[in-house]
């Protein structure tokens, strides 16, 4: 059963959402998250990704206090990433109240730390994040593009500890196109151990059926909401047919 990620991108501790990740194409949604994280609570949906875009952008950790107010308010399972950098870094994303952190530049730049913190706090609570262009990685927020390909990549992290891991294709990401299936399908063809959330793309309730049916373990849906493209209610319904 493919789980229901509800997402929340800040800058300025606002709710916005980008388009390709482009920071110059930037729409604020909400000036609340917290209010907008327990709407998705009373949907019944139990998951929360929380993504500091100041801080992936900057590499410094921005928005730590809407993650402290977002989880002392609600019950909602929340990963958190953007700008987590260092040892004390990834400690107050925890001491804030996140389950778990999403790792995504340092997991490529510096494995030796990313692999340290996966036998610290094990794989239940590293979620790395894996963003691609043309099946290529893209770190520091996007913004900067690599040579390293995403399926020997997630090959060799999988085999080295890592069991869940959110891929986002910046090519889908905020055009409400659809998701990358095709990529995902490789990925899971080649490493059908990894519990693979789809991220980016994703604008109907069809486009779930599809994530679930190639063996996603969970959909990140963000624009869509905001959007109105799918309600709430629709996505309630959804978690509950699935129960």
């Amino acid at each position: 059963m493919i789980e229901i990620i509800p997402a929340i991108d800040l800058i300025d501790g606002k709710c916005v959402r980008l388009s390709q990740g482009n920071f110059s194409d930037k729409k604020i949604y909400r000036e609340n998250p917290l209010e907008v994280a327990r709407e998705f609570e009373n949907a019944g949906l139990k998951r929360l990704h929380i993504v500091d875009l100041d801080g992936a952008k900057n590499g410094k950790i921005t928005n730590l206090k809407v993650l402290e107010t977002i989880a002392r308010n609600t019950n909602l399972t929340i990963d958190f990433g953007g700008g987590i950098k260092s040892d004390a870094d990834i400690q107050s994303v925890f001491d804030a109240g996140a389950k778990m952190a999403g790792i995504g530049s340092v997991a490529v730049k510096d494995a030796e730390k990313f692999f340290a913190w996966l036998g610290k706090y094990g794989g239940e609570r590293i979620l790395l994040g894996a963003d691609v262009k043309g099946e290529k990685l893209a770190i520091n927020g996007w913004q900067t593009e690599t040579e390293i390909e995403i399926l020997p990549f997630l090959k060799d992290y999988s085999a080295k500890g890592v069991s869940q891991v959110f891929v986002t294709d910046i090519a889908k990401d905020g055009l409400l196109q659809g998701s990358s299936n095709a990529l995902y399908g490789k990925i899971l063809a080649q490493s059908p151990e990894l519990k693979l959330i789809a991220s980016g793309g994703v604008s109907s309730l069809e486009d779930l059926y599809e994530l679930e049916k190639i063996g996603c373990a969970g959909a990140i849906v963000g624009k869509a909401i905001y959007e109105g493209k799918i309600k709430l209610s629709e996505l309630r319904q959804f978690a509950e047919d699935k129960n």
